[in-house]
């Protein structure tokens, strides 16, 4: 029998895709956001004693009242965001379900969906899923920055949602105050509800500040929060994220969640209590920690003869292929079966093809001797691709 037609529609995930074939291959994997080290003990400790208290039942399905509680008090403290825990705060299998459940929730067949392009590779499926019509605003140009002219043409066209991810993946760049400002006016005038995906919250480079979108103007009341502990405490398999919303964004999203997944693991629950209340220099030493990661790949970039983009924000690295290759697609095999590194075609994460044809992603989240090994290899490679260069011109 035939699937959904909706299915032609999209892929499979390009993500998961070049992670199974790091495997099959052997090679590093730098094409998905997954860490390859241990998170913190204090949390590990607390998902163990979880588990012996017997906390492996059925959860409250918009999640046990501790965490909702750490994460109103949290939101109120770094985000500006005042939301009561039983009103406006729901636990989700990840912010990857808390994106999908607002978007079910939250439109009707034919409603306009206003991505940014690139984007995280879920947004695009929900909304064709959800039989919604997607258009998209563009990052540009060679600091790759949101255009702001395309954003207010594109807000133009009504769409009933705006999905925003700051600091963002893939670009890395981290939306400033008058931009925030720009995209809550817009979203005011046009009454468009906006999702804002803000994992990477933490994760900040040369100075920058994290701005949630609810936080501005009136958009307490037509903005859901989303976020997750996956990024920010290095538990990407754990699948325990949320959203903050005003009540009745809220009462839709919780509707659909509660059919979707029902909860989020109940003992891992319990354990992000522990560490949503870690004290401020957790945060401060992850950002320290990611940014010399970063300062490390961008080294071993430059001394590969790679062109990247300088990201603000989160731990991806935008890499064009160089000149010998057709396109991003090309060097990513290349890398993979030739080097032993896979990376991400950046192409699969574009609307606009011709954006993101020569580029691929790089993921960093890695221990430093991981990316110490990356290094010796990217050296390597270096060294042979200005050979084959030399000989094709001769």
């Amino acid at each position: 029998m035939a699937g959904s037609r909706k299915l032609d529609l999209f892929t499979e995930s390009i993500i998961r895709e070049m992670t199974r074939l790091s495997e099959e291959n052997g090679a590093i994997n730098l094409s998905q956001g997954l860490p390859d080290f241990i998170p913190s003990p204090k949390l590990v400790e607390a998902a163990v004693e979880a588990i012996r208290r017997g906390s492996n039942q059925y959860s409250y399905t918009w999640g046990q009242a501790g965490l909702r509680e750490a994460i109103a008090k949290k939101a109120h403290e770094y985000n500006k965001i005042d939301a009561k825990p039983d009103e406006n705060v729901t636990v989700t299998c990840g912010s990857t379900e808390a994106v999908t459940a607002a978007i079910f929730g939250l439109t009707n067949e034919g409603d306009r969906i206003l991505v940014t392009d690139p984007f995280y590779e879920n947004y695009v499926p929900d909304a064709i899923l959800a039989s919604c019509q997607l258009i998209y605003t563009p990052f540009k140009g060679r600091n790759l920055q949101l255009d702001e002219e395309a954003l207010k043409e594109a807000m133009s066209k009504h769409p009933k949602l705006l999905l925003l991810n700051t600091p963002n993946n893939p670009t890395g760049r981290v939306l400033d105050s008058s931009q925030m400002k720009l995209i809550a006016d817009l979203c005011e005038e046009e009454d468009t509800i906006a999702i804002t995906d803000e994992i990477y919250e933490h994760i900040l480079y040369d100075g920058k500040q994290h701005i949630s979108l609810a936080s501005v103007g009136d958009m307490h009341d037509r903005t859901v929060t989303v976020n997750s502990a996956s990024k920010t405490y290095s538990v990407t398999g754990w699948r325990v994220g949320w959203a903050i919303a005003d009540k009745p964004l809220t009462d839709a999203l919780r509707k659909v969640h509660d059919y979707m997944t029902i909860c989020a693991p109940t003992p891992l629950q319990e354990a992000m209590i522990t560490g949503l209340n870690f004290p401020a220099d957790y945060y401060e030493r992850l950002a320290a920690a990611y940014d010399r990661k970063r300062r490390a790949v961008m080294d071993t970039l430059r001394e590969a003869d790679l062109e990247y983009y300088r990201p603000e924000g989160a731990y991806y690295i935008l890499v064009d292929a160089p000149d010998d290759f057709k396109s991003g697609k090309a060097f990513s095999d290349f890398l993979l079966k030739k080097v032993g590194i896979a990376v991400l075609p950046a192409a699969a994460l574009y609307h606009d093809q011709q954006l993101g044809e020569r580029k691929v992603r790089i993921a960093f989240c890695k221990k430093d001797t991981t990316l110490q090994e990356v290094r010796r290899r990217l050296k390597n490679m270096s060294g042979k691709s200005r050979q084959r260069v030399a000989k094709r011109r001769s």
